[in-house]
């Protein structure tokens, strides 16, 4: 990967390209989706959101605490948790599209008060230390330039006792480099650890791992299944955006598709600040 591709006015300006579609397809969400088998008529949109309670649920939020939902996309999961938890959410992104599209999203869900968003890159954040009580982060460390720098960041900012919880993409099979070169290069990816990197990687940071699971069959394994989904609202999206518009952003997630299902796994981990 070049620099280019993990510099963050790049994931900005990559982002400000593939959300504005891609928010209309999940509502807000611009994770993965979670389906327990190719019989679950469950819709995308519902799919989706079970990534967003399958990964919170692990924080044990509690009302009053601060969360930082680092990468937070259109702001939909962090507007979930201000409703939900009565937390207050701080969200960064470094697309302008999702920071607008957010506080437009908290302002008519009535917690723009308790939910805010702004530009942030997570490999150097302006919060003192100790700032937080809870972090997120949905698919969003795979665009860090360096794992364990974004890692220890976020470190910094959680209170002692703290809890992080995020998921993220795995390397669960090295046959045909070739496929997973697409898949990386389709969303700026840097390297792309296995699960037990991704392990090593949290307590290297400092973190004390409290609970960790590999679904990627019900994830990436679940591929062919969101694009028979993603058709069922392609003419609405169409009328929207333009025919034009939708075939390029199919064109340029072509790569995202390319390895075969036992190739690319899905990691939800949970870790602690040690308490002083």
């Amino acid at each position: 990967m070049t620099k280019e591709m993990v510099d963050p006015a790049d994931i900005g300006v990559h982002y400000d390209e593939r959300s504005p579609i891609g928010d209309e397809f999940r509502n807000g969400q611009m994770h993965m989706w979670y389906w327990y088998d190719d019989q679950d008529a469950t819709p995308l949109k519902d799919a989706v959101h079970r990534i967003s309670r399958k990964v919170t649920e692990t924080l044990g939020l509690r009302p009053g605490e601060r969360v930082l939902d680092a990468g937070c996309g259109p702001g939909e999961t962090a507007i979930y948790l201000a409703r939900t938890y009565g937390v207050h959410v701080t969200g960064v992104t470094v697309s302008a599209f999702e920071i607008a599209k957010a506080q437009e999203r908290a302002a008519a869900n009535g917690v723009a008060g308790r939910a805010r968003f702004e530009y942030g890159d997570f490999m150097a954040l302006s919060y003192p230390d100790d700032s937080f009580d809870a972090v997120l982060a949905l698919e969003s460390l795979q665009n860090a330039p360096d794992l364990r720098q974004v890692l220890g960041e976020l470190f910094r900012v959680l209170r002692p006792g703290g809890r992080i919880s995020f998921s993220d993409f795995s390397l669960e099979s090295a046959a045909d480099p070739a496929r997973v070169a697409k898949f990386m290069d389709t969303l700026r990816l840097r390297e792309l650890p296995t699960l037990a990197e991704w392990i090593a990687y949290t307590r290297e940071a400092g973190f004390q791992v409290e609970e960790y699971t590999q679904c990627g069959p019900r994830v990436f394994g679940k591929k062919t299944k969101y694009l028979r989904a993603a058709m069922e609202d392609r003419e609405s999206i169409a009328a929207k955006f333009g025919e034009e518009a939708l075939t390029e952003f199919s064109r340029r997630h072509l790569g995202f598709f390319a390895p075969r299902k036992d190739q690319i796994g899905y990691v939800i981990m949970s870790a602690r600040k040690p308490a002083r």
